[in-house]
């Protein structure tokens, strides 16, 4: 329905980690433009916990386009922490952050599309349908294991399969960069290091977006 008032609330870290098992790369270009031809698209919410305190971060450059290009990009702190082998690790969890705010915009909208698979998300799936809002979810189900919690996909209204929407918000493989090393592990969204032999390379030609490369952490990330 084209009356019909959408937001968007997309797990930052959960999704990477999905499209990477999927063996393709986001466009979120394509991805917003996709989601404004469905409906009137109210917000786009993008959430992800950053490491504030290293001279370089692999993701602020997806950060700022994201800030710049229609979405509404919400940050905070990851917390440092030292396990019981004695390794440190970072922990960067934002689920209260996007419940608060599809809480605050259920009387506003008619549609949230959640991307994640998280099965924490349940409660708040329910919450939200309570209040008159229909509830989509995107994940998939295409990998071994499946990326999305049984309990969340049962209470969605809409299951939407994200290998189905490859072809409309999946990026060409030829503009792929290098295999990027990112700052957060496997778990948590990384953006591609630019490397600039030329200006059509990497963040410079996408995004118009240059910066030093400098070498990434070794620690890992729990969200």
């Amino acid at each position: 329905m084209q009356t019909e008032r959408t937001a968007l609330f997309i797990d930052g870290a959960n999704l990477y980690a999905t499209a990477k098992a999927l063996g393709f790369d986001i466009d979120y270009k394509r991805l917003l433009k996709e989601f404004q031809g469905r409906g009137y698209l109210v917000r786009a919410f993008y959430y992800t916990a950053l490491v504030e305190d290293q001279e370089y971060s692999s993701i602020r450059p997806l950060i700022d386009w994201l800030d710049y290009n229609g979405y509404r990009v919400v940050t905070k702190p990851t917390k440092e922490f030292v396990d019981s082998t004695g390794r440190r690790k970072v922990k960067g969890n934002m689920d209260i952050e996007l419940a608060i705010d599809a809480l605050e915009l259920s009387a506003h909208i008619d549609h949230m599309v959640l991307f994640s698979g998280d099965g924490d998300f349940r409660s708040l799936v329910d919450a939200m349908q309570r209040r008159g809002v229909r509830v989509s979810v995107v994940s998939t189900i295409s990998t071994q294991p499946p990326m999305i919690a049984d309990e969340l996909r049962r209470q969605a209204d809409e299951f939407i399969e994200l290998a189905h929407l490859i072809p409309k918000i999946g990026r060409d493989p030829a503009e792929r960069p290098p295999r990027p090393v990112g700052e957060f592990g496997e778990r948590t969204e990384r953006f591609e290091r630019p490397r600039f032999q030329s200006p059509s390379g990497g963040l410079e030609r996408r995004y118009g977006i240059r910066q030093t490369p400098a070498p990434a952490p070794d620690d890992s990330v729990e969200t």
